[in-house]
């Protein structure tokens, strides 16, 4: 099968893993949320992006599922006892990636284009494309104000309450091209365990994207979720609190409500199998399985499977 992904953050990145590990490299596409990029020190920063090109490249910390393996950071200690901000953590070696690509957008190449050149440089195969190469940019309405979202997330580590959410540009930012042919071909689309909220909201919210995906839908494309809720909690980020501050609760059923309508099938862990009659209820197939991915052969065995329910509700939408 064709598929396009939809992914943000440390979860996206490794079902992306997955998908590119059990995928033939032709048949997959990553849209990739650009919403959280921003400027630091005068760089132009794309953390999800990075994310998932390191994650593809075989780069990515172990540990942190975030920034370069094996990381030095001379340069943000010497720039710390001269002032500068140090709260956001720019490793030596991640440094050269964002010098780069602040050179070349300013030289005239769209964000895509260095995109798709880093991931050539770095071998990776399965194709990676921005949400779109105009600005959008994640606001955080929080009960002390707006709050950029790295600012929330990093700097303030998502401790103020989150009230909504708000993407500025995004009514003018246009779907990448590549990203429209890539639905236009997908047997099915996907989106990663990443924050619903601020990671896949933002791709869908592209204008007229949601749009085409329920046309395709019409056309027997599933759109399947894989829950980055396990048990009531978020494995990586603030999506279970940022439930809980919306007043939800932090539970794969909650999930299934945000997504309903929207999506065919949801995977959700075996922990929470005793929730599936729920969510089928709401019109939405379910598969259970272990969704968390600790190894590199868990992240495969899980994209293998989600593959195979999404082959598997395509064929129920084409009977």
């Amino acid at each position: 099968m064709n598929i396009l992904a939809f992914a943000g953050g440390v979860g996206g990145a490794k079902l992306a893993l997955g998908l590119a590990r059990a995928l033939d490299p032709n048949r997959l596409a990553i849209a990739v949320n650009t919403g959280d990029d921003f400027e630091h020190l005068g760089l132009n920063i794309s953390p999800d992006l990075d994310t998932v090109m390191y994650t593809l490249a075989g780069l990515a910390n172990p540990e942190t599922g975030w920034g370069l393996a094996g990381e030095t950071w001379n340069f943000l200690d010497a720039a710390s006892r001269l002032g500068g901000e140090a709260w956001f953590r720019l490793g030596d070696r991640d440094l050269a990636t964002h010098i780069e690509r602040t050179r070349r957008l300013r030289g005239g190449e769209s964000l895509s284009e260095i995109t798709r050149a880093f991931c050539a440089h770095l071998g990776v195969t399965a194709e990676v494309i921005p949400m779109s190469d105009d600005p959008v940019r994640t606001i955080i309405c929080a009960d002390e104000g707006a709050l950029p979202f790295q600012e929330y997330f990093v700097h303030r580590k998502c401790e103020p309450r989150v009230r909504d959410f708000e993407f500025a540009g995004i009514a003018l930012a246009r779907p990448l091209p590549r990203l429209l042919e890539r639905l236009a071909e997908a047997d099915a689309l996907i989106y990663c365990p990443s924050n619903p909220y601020v990671s896949v909201a933002p791709i869908v919210g592209l204008p007229g994207l949601r749009l085409l995906i329920e046309s395709r839908r019409a056309a027997g494309m599933p759109v399947v979720a894989v829950s980055p809720i396990v048990g009531g909690a978020a494995l990586k980020g603030p999506a279970a609190k940022m439930m809980i501050e919306l007043g939800l609760d932090s539970t794969v059923i909650a999930l299934a409500k945000h997504y309903a309508g929207t999506i065919d099938g949801l995977v959700i862990d075996s922990v929470d199998a005793d929730s599936a009659p729920r969510i089928e209820s709401l019109g939405i197939k379910t598969m259970a399985t272990d969704t968390v991915m600790k190894t590199d052969d868990d992240k495969t065995r899980l994209a293998r499977e989600t593959l195979n329910f999404a082959r598997s509700l395509k064929s129920r939408l084409t009977e």
